[in-house]
């Protein structure tokens, strides 16, 4: 064992006390103790307080340019996040794990509120969730985007204020509204006009529930054809360019029950570039001041989602944090003194940006196979724990650790265990020549859209999640065992 501590217990417990990728400033790491983080409420002015001195940012291209900031190597290759080695880890908790940086975590959020002053920052759950999370994003001061009554029960029961949620969803079920109701959530995102009455129709005599209505602008943007959603041709939102959204803001207007304070839109994911973001802008405020003409309705928040693209891989492009909240703030009190309209209340809402870079999967090497002129490196995970690059085509960049080695590099094909060709986790990725059965693969940038996508594909049961900060490492959420799996099954 190294000199890194672990806690020193017979077995896992699954109990848990309530730089890279988009360009934040990169910090040391502050030191754990046992004093939760102040939270910063919503009207609080200024930026948060700093997470310690300033550290130069690692190398755009550097090997670990794209790992969480805590990230240190250690002897024989291993790699150390959060003062935890990799390689005890894996051996505390087992494989597939996914290791998350309390840390990095945190130093995100507190990013996101340095770099939008007076704005509403919400973290999208539907890119990981877990009570720790929920713990951590309350903590920080930033609210919460659910998209189901699942999501926005564990974050209440949490004890997270309903108040400071919004409910998501382009087919929200009665379930999901009953929920929002009963717990008080703050803003509900209108989807589609089929709601507008059902919602209404559920308000209590004499309530009133704030909401917002998702619009489609006609604008393409994200880093792949199924994650884009600011156009006309996909579920998502009610459409300007055909009148939709403005036939919804006339129903929902007359509802005596609904409450319209704003617009919601969300142009899609991995958006690597500010510019559509300021087209968004610009064509949302037009439509704020049709509103008022029309219905002499002044509306006082813009939520303009997430979709804030990281880098994956050494190298690739990422959003500028920084950049993008100055050009929106700057975009959005421009058009509006022209359009004679008071600024309204941002809103964003980060996922992947926040959890994503602060995640790290693990894998043992479980067959290397060289066959056609290809090598396959199979692993014990795959499409049932990661099915991105199955859905999406994207593109990780694994890295051998544990152990030195004495080969050079080539390229192979990381594949999981499961019973599908598609089954491909990392293809032509740099690897040693003599990789082999029991090595330890660790791929970083793995905190969003894994497990919370994950299936029960070939039962193999989902992986846990490990927290590590300050040298210390805890369960956050414990592995899917075959009796989880078995208890389900209760007939023949």
């Amino acid at each position: 064992m190294s000199h890194h501590t672990l806690p020193a217990t017979a077995r896992d417990t699954a109990g848990a006390p309530p730089h890279p990728a988009v360009a934040v400033p990169a910090h040391t790491a502050p030191p754990h103790t046992a004093t939760p983080h102040t939270a910063r409420p919503p009207s609080a002015s200024g930026p948060p307080p700093d997470d310690g001195p300033s550290a130069e940012a690692p190398s755009a291209d550097g090997p670990l340019s794209v790992w969480p900031g805590s990230t240190t190597p250690l002897g024989h290759d291993d790699l150390a996040v959060g003062g935890v080695p990799l390689t005890e880890v894996a051996d505390r908790f087992g494989t597939p794990s996914y290791v998350l940086d309390e840390d990095e975590i945190r130093r995100r959020c507190r990013a996101y509120l340095r770099a939008f002053p007076d704005t509403e920052v919400y973290y999208a759950a539907k890119a990981f969730l877990c009570r720790a999370m929920v713990h951590w994003v309350q903590e920080e001061g930033l609210g919460l985007d659910v998209c189901s009554a699942g999501e926005l029960e564990l974050a209440v029961t949490t004890g997270f204020p309903p108040e400071r949620m919004v409910l998501h969803g382009n087919a929200k079920s009665p379930a999901d509204l009953r929920a929002a109701l009963r717990l008080g959530v703050g803003r509900i995102a209108l989807d589609n006009t089929s709601e507008i009455a059902r919602l209404a129709a559920a308000v209590p005599a004499g309530g009133r529930q704030k909401v917002l209505i998702r619009v489609v602008p006609g604008i393409a943007a994200g880093g792949h054809a199924k994650i884009r959603t600011g156009t006309d041709d996909q579920k998502f939102g009610l459409s300007i360019a055909d009148g939709s959204a403005q036939h919804a803001i006339a129903r929902v207007l007359s509802q005596p029950r609904l409450e319209l304070v704003g617009l919601h839109c969300h142009l899609g994911s991995q958006i690597t570039t500010v510019k559509p973001y300021l087209s968004a802008v610009r064509r949302l405020i037009g439509l704020l001041a049709r509103i008022r003409e029309q219905h002499g309705s002044t509306l006082p928040e813009l939520n303009l989602g997430g979709g804030h693209g990281v880098a994956y891989r050494p190298g690739e492009p990422a959003l500028d944090l920084a950049s993008l909240g100055a050009r929106i703030r700057a975009e959005l009190a421009g058009g509006c003194a022209a359009a004679g309209l008071p600024v309204p209340r941002l809103a964003v809402e980060p996922g992947r940006a926040i959890a994503g870079p602060a995640g790290v999967v693990l894998y043992r090497v479980l067959s290397v196979k060289r066959t056609g002129g290809h090598t396959f490196v199979a692993v014990d995970g795959g499409m049932s724990d990661n099915p991105r690059p199955a859905l999406y085509g994207v593109r990780y960049a694994p890295r051998l650790v544990g152990r030195d080695a004495a080969a050079a590099t080539e390229a192979v094909t990381v594949v999981g265990r499961h019973c599908e060709a598609g089954d491909v986790l990392a293809a032509d990725v740099p690897l040693p020549a003599d990789v082999r059965p029991g090595d330890l693969l660790a791929v970083p940038v793995a905190g969003a859209y894994q497990l919370s996508m994950a299936s029960g594909y070939n039962l193999v049961g989902r992986p846990p999640v490990v927290a590590v900060t300050a040298g210390h490492a805890r369960l956050l959420v414990r592995r899917e065992s075959l009796a989880d799996i078995q208890e389900r099954d209760i007939g023949l």
